[in-house]
């Protein structure tokens, strides 16, 4: 069963320097039917106008990673790091037993465009950490590239749950066969471009909660990025 999440049905937070769109429920955004998928709780998509960002607060309990799709985003946090997340990067953040940070867009010039993504993580209370790696872009042509997942695997950021994240490139007319494992269940999230999923079409910031699938067909319609979730 594929579940669509159309990008013009998402949630919206619109003020002077932020543009936010929510797939999931989120702030002052509340649709019980969008409250997450599994331990996938937040995806939100930000653009920051130049030299503006979200000061300083709290998060608990939480993993979160960032992704950026334009410009740079610069982050500061309680356990003394400080460090600026470009494209071809991706931060984890675990919040944990408490941790407050800053994100702001580096550049003075130029806005800043990226997800923002919340996991559940399987245990509370667990100790704050962060970390950024570098993705490795060459190997996500027409193929899954893992960037976060509870092993740490192929270099991807390490993240405290049953779940992984990865992200693909595909050209106009290529196809990306993905195989699901039994009780698995998997989100797609259109990053950039278009594809169908099992024929099915994705624009530009749509979703697609997958579940009882053992093979999802996803075939660009134009030069497309794609993020796969695979959820327990």
């Amino acid at each position: 069963m594929i579940t669509i999440r159309k990008s013009a049905d998402r949630g919206r937070t619109k003020i002077d320097w932020l543009d936010s769109r929510h797939t999931f429920s989120f702030g002052e955004y509340y649709e019980p039917a969008q409250s997450g998928f599994r331990a996938l709780r937040v995806i939100n998509e930000d653009r920051v106008r130049a030299g503006a960002g979200f000061p300083t607060h709290g998060h608990r309990d939480m993993e979160i990673i960032t992704y950026v799709l334009e410009g740079a985003l610069e982050h500061k946090d309680s356990l003394g790091t400080g460090s600026i997340i470009r494209v071809g990067e991706v931060q984890r953040m675990s919040a944990g037993s408490g941790i407050t940070h800053s994100e702001f867009n580096h550049s003075k010039s130029e806005p800043v465009h990226f997800l923002q993504i919340w996991i559940v993580p399987a245990a509370r209370g667990i100790a704050p950490g962060y970390e950024q790696r570098e993705i490795e872009v060459g190997k996500a042509s027409g193929a899954l590239v893992p960037i976060a997942s509870r092993e740490g695997r192929e270099k991807s950021v390490t993240i405290h749950q049953d779940a992984a994240l990865s992200m693909a490139k595909l050209e106009r007319g290529q196809t990306l066969d993905i195989a699901l494992k039994p009780g698995r269940h998997g989100w797609i999230q259109v990053a950039r471009g278009g594809v169908a999923v099992n024929k099915t079409a994705l624009a530009e910031g749509d979703g697609a909660a997958i579940s009882d699938e053992s093979k999802v067909s996803v075939v660009a319609e134009s030069p497309a990025e794609i993020l796969f979730f695979d959820l327990a």
